[in-house]
């Protein structure tokens, strides 16, 4: 909470912008919450200002009437600005805004003055002397004598030395015409460009993103590991499920349930660092993560390690047409314990994610791809895909989350391990 400077100079009294960080030149007004003919008190709250660092409360510190606002929302105020005037009703408060702008009107005429009795150059001296500039041609001495004896013109001549200093060598190059190095200028047209862009105010979502992210990533210990699984089983197992399911099984609904099980195993990587404990989910509920228009969602599979994949596969659609219809709810997106964000669709083959408050762990996948392998002993095509696994060291060891890994790849490259 700041409190407003004021001005004695006058009965009534300008509220100016006071500097409310150490490296603030200005402030943008984000809220004000007076109006003409308020009665202001010491302590009462009139305005919300967007320094460099924070917004922040602003309080008055004088007690009177609002005679007039010179700010409105959005406004830049520079430091010791004007943002509102106070005094007792019907009081005149024009000349402190006089005064304000006698100031600006001095400054500025000082700086004609200062303009004003600068020297002047004659013109007709610059008419008539030459303009000296530091356009010579750079050459060495030796390269001058050569060039002077063999007639050759320096116009043209990009030179090889340092800051582009003409050398013998350039001048040998000439003499014996050898191309690239010519006597003659070359006219290559030029281009213009134009510097364009736009901006959009930060949303609320962005916000509340950039807020919980930062601080997981700037306060968990994040450690990362990465495994590559074969996938060639799983493509086979999703090709048969969906001859038969009532609803179309994806690689990620098959993720989501190898992840549960996998943590009902590895209750470790199930848990929740909550500062002076650790909390360890009996419960999985996976949180998948969502992009939509103005940022990220993480919609919760609930209970995923007891639902089968048609049901996990459903839910997942439902889920994902919610969130991109911005239909979706507050009670939709709460209680994860893990989180799964999937980028492979976009043909992103690895990646590391930001840890998801409470969660400790959270699974990065990244897309199928082909390669060559050795399987059983003969080289032949196989299909992979990677996982990163980001781990909040303070309630995860390293090798809890590889014991996990190595459950989550075990599942995934025999899939009828999910159904037993």
């Amino acid at each position: 909470m700041y409190i407003c400077t004021i001005n004695r100079n006058y009965m009534a009294e300008a509220l100016k912008l006071p500097r409310m960080s150490d490296t603030m030149e200005e402030g943008v007004i984000a809220n004000i919450m007076m109006k003409v003919g308020d009665k202001i008190k010491p302590g009462t709250v009139i305005a919300e200002v967007e320094t460099d660092k924070a917004t922040m409360e602003l309080e008055s510190f004088q007690e009177g009437t609002v005679l007039y606002i010179a700010a409105k929302k959005g406004d830049a105020i520079p430091v010791n600005g004007i943002l509102a005037i106070l005094g007792k009703e019907g009081e005149d408060y024009k000349s402190i805004l006089n005064a304000s702008t006698e100031k600006v009107e001095t400054k500025a005429s000082n700086q004609e003055a200062i303009k004003a009795e600068a020297p002047k150059i004659s013109t007709s001296f610059i008419e008539t002397q030459p303009i000296v500039s530091d356009t010579r041609t750079k050459i060495s001495p030796l390269a001058k004598k050569m060039a002077t004896e063999n007639n050759v013109t320096l116009q043209g001549i990009m030179g090889s030395g340092d800051d582009g200093r003409i050398t013998k060598k350039d001048i040998e190059k000439v003499m014996d015409g050898a191309s690239g190095n010519t006597n003659t200028l070359v006219n290559i047209p030029a281009f213009v460009g134009t510097e364009e862009f736009h901006e959009v105010s930060v949303s609320q979502m962005r916000k509340t993103i950039a807020k919980r992210l930062g601080e997981s990533k700037f306060t968990a210990p994040h450690f990362y590991l990465t495994i590559e699984v074969n996938m060639d089983q799983a493509m086979t197992a999703r090709e048969q499920m969906n001859a038969i399911s009532p609803v179309k099984i994806s690689f990620n609904d098959m993720i989501i349930k190898a992840v549960a099980l996998s943590l009902k195993r590895n209750p470790n990587a199930n848990s929740s660092w909550l500062g002076d404990r650790i909390r360890f989910n009996h419960h999985v509920h996976i949180g998948m993560a969502v992009a939509v228009e103005d940022g990220l969602v993480v919609p919760v599979i609930k209970f995923a390690d007891g639902k089968s994949l048609s049901q996990i596969a459903a839910e997942t659609k439902m889920l994902g047409n919610k969130a991109k219809n911005k239909q979706i709810q507050p009670a939709d997106m709460q209680g994860n314990t893990f989180t799964i964000s999937n980028l492979g669709m976009l043909g992103i083959e690895e990646f590391t994610a930001i840890i998801n408050p409470p969660d400790s762990c959270i699974l990065a996948v990244g897309s199928i791809k082909q390669i060559v392998g050795v399987i059983d002993g003969t080289m032949k095509i196989t299909n992979v895909m990677k996982m990163t696994l980001s781990c909040d060291h303070r309630s995860v060891d390293g090798a809890s989350g590889a014991r996990f890994l190595k459950d989550l790849r075990e599942m995934i490259e025999n899939p009828v391990r999910m159904l037993v």
